[in-house]
């Protein structure tokens, strides 16, 4: 299920040194679950099934079934109960080149996959059309680049690249890149160098932002672990069934591993035996001093509950996501486009305008959407209505402190400056479908369906919060006695961490008529408050 030898390390931000960034690891059966925390709080979730056969990254050798002129493309068999779409701009300028080296190989009249005396055919009209380059029933190596999401068929393009731990390798090229992240014009033109006196003929060579100060040792180990995957596959072409997946680029956890992991992680920790070893192993080649964050977890308490992510899946996943001080946000999907909507709650704060107001309301869910975007992987056109500000410098720092939200963000995404009504653009790519976990449950009294539970905790702690904020002091809570009984239970209990956050000791009272998800505030005199 996971191979360490693929993992890349990626190179750290400076400004992010100080985060505390955790990776859970839950395997079962027929999936591996990986919870990315930072600062306590979850921001990704993913989940890797065995049997995900059209991941991101995977080459097929796949068929052409039929080209449309008017949309430039072909739909392509790849296997799946919906044809890949293949458009024009996505074949690569070599397209040519790898069509007849295909049918070479996969004949047995081409047996040498170096490339390097390979006759290449000229760069193919960058405004042409499809139907000049391929014909039904043509074979072609694709690559996959969008999984099927919904009623679509997987996204494929035939520009292949593989992908490295320092570099990636791009067959049918001759161009060397250099990641823009690098910003040292001294350390671009060294790499660049490096690259130049390595670099295979038949082959371009993108060079990641994690080689940055690596030495040529390191970077020619790397590329010659790559041309070995693309022999491997060049040797599994002859005579292949069609279609048929001709190389793996990566699993989900591999993949998740790869781009996330750096020097911000203070833990890893799994509960499958296996995958400790193997990413144990990894760390300590690659980084030494880090070897120690990698742990095993071993308890008859489930890994997610111990370390709070079920919590958190039940109270980030809903339609409404609560956030401090009273505000929440609505989040509705369309088939267009996901609308998310802003509001203010009802709060009492400092702020002495109804401008301020707005504005440190949209800050705080300017910073839940990005982590909401990121954890639900939500793609495509993007709406938030954040609340109207008469400023324009307030509407523009809104729009930076979003920004710098989502610089974490390792999707491509596009963000346009609020509008004077408050409206916020965003395009952000998809590659696979979202993340969607139900988290309303059946009613028990068997009338349609409830908030999760543990939601009620979190909404009697906004509660009284708001409450304490608006000058009650001696306060007490009537709960059904299951809500009672979880409120004091543990060490330290919920009513306890009350205590010491607000210094305000909470009197819990069961009330046995109260329905299970029922509750309500009293003042000294009993009154109710809230």
């Amino acid at each position: 299920m996971f191979n360490p030898s693929i993992l890349l390390y990626r190179s750290v931000d400076k400004n992010l040194i100080s985060m505390n960034k955790e990776l859970i690891i839950r395997s079962s059966s027929s999936a591996v679950d990986f919870a990315l925390i930072k600062d306590g709080k979850l921001i990704e979730l993913h989940k890797e099934k065995d049997d995900s056969n059209f991941s991101v990254g995977d080459i097929f050798i796949a068929k052409i079934r039929k080209t449309i002129s008017g949309l430039n493309a072909a739909f392509v068999n790849v296997g799946y109960e919906k044809d890949g779409f293949l458009h024009y701009h996505d074949l690569g300028p070599q397209v040519s080149s790898l069509l007849k080296f295909v049918k070479r190989v996969s004949t047995g009249k081409l047996k040498d996959y170096s490339l390097k005396d390979y006759p290449y055919d000229k760069d193919i009209d960058k405004n042409g059309s499809v139907t000049d380059v391929l014909k039904s029933n043509q074979s072609i190596l694709v690559q996959i680049v969008k999984e099927p999401i919904s009623t679509k068929g997987p996204r494929i393009s035939s520009e292949l690249s593989l992908a490295g731990r320092y570099i990636v390798l791009v067959p049918f090229s001759d161009r060397i890149s250099i990641s823009q992240k690098i910003e040292d014009k001294e350390e671009k033109d060294r790499l660049k160098r490096l690259v130049k006196s390595i670099r295979p003929k038949g082959f371009g060579i993108i060079v990641r932002t994690v080689a940055e100060g690596k030495k040529v040792a390191e970077l020619d180990k790397d590329l010659q672990n790559l041309l070995g995957r693309w022999t491997g596959m060049c040797k599994k072409l002859y005579k292949a069934h069609h279609p048929s997946k001709v190389l793996g680029e990566l699993n989900r956890a591999s993949s998740l591993l790869r781009d996330m992991f750096n020097d911000t992680f203070t833990s890893i920790v799994t509960d499958d035996e296996t995958l400790y070893t193997q990413i144990k192993d990894y760390v300590g080649e690659i980084s030494p001093e880090k070897e120690s964050i990698v742990k095993l977890y071993q308890s008859n308490v489930p890994i997610f509950e111990k370390y709070g992510v079920e919590r958190q899946i039940k109270t980030a996943f809903g339609k409404t996501v609560s956030m401090n001080k009273g505000a929440y946000l609505v989040i509705e999907h369309t088939e267009a486009m996901h609308v998310i909507d802003v509001n203010s709650g009802n709060r009492s704060n400092k702020a002495k305008t109804q401008e301020d107001t707005a504005l440190e309301v949209n800050l705080i869910s300017a910073s839940e959407v990005a982590r909401q975007l990121r954890l639900r992987d939500m793609g495509g056109i993007i709406v938030i209505d954040f609340i109207d500000m008469n400023k324009a410098e307030n509407r523009k720092t809104l729009y930076n402190h979003l920004r710098d939200e989502m610089n974490d963000d390792r999707a491509k995404h596009k963000i346009l400056p609020p509008t004077k009504f408050g409206l916020v653009q965003i395009t952000r790519q998809r590659v696979r479908p979202e993340m969607n976990i139900k988290t309303r449950e059946e009613n028990p009294n068997g009338n349609g369906e409830i908030e999760a539970p543990i939601v009620v905790i979190n909404k009697i702690n906004a509660d009284l919060q708001k409450l304490i904020k608006k000058g009650h002091k001696n306060v007490s809570l009537s709960a059904h006695p299951f809500i009672a009984a979880f409120l004091t239970k543990g060490v330290p209990s919920p009513r306890s961490k009350w205590f010491f956050d607000h210094k305000r000791w909470v009197k819990i009272l069961p009330r046995d008529a109260y329905t299970y998800l029922e509750y309500h505030f009293h003042d000294k005199n009993g009154e109710v408050i809230f």
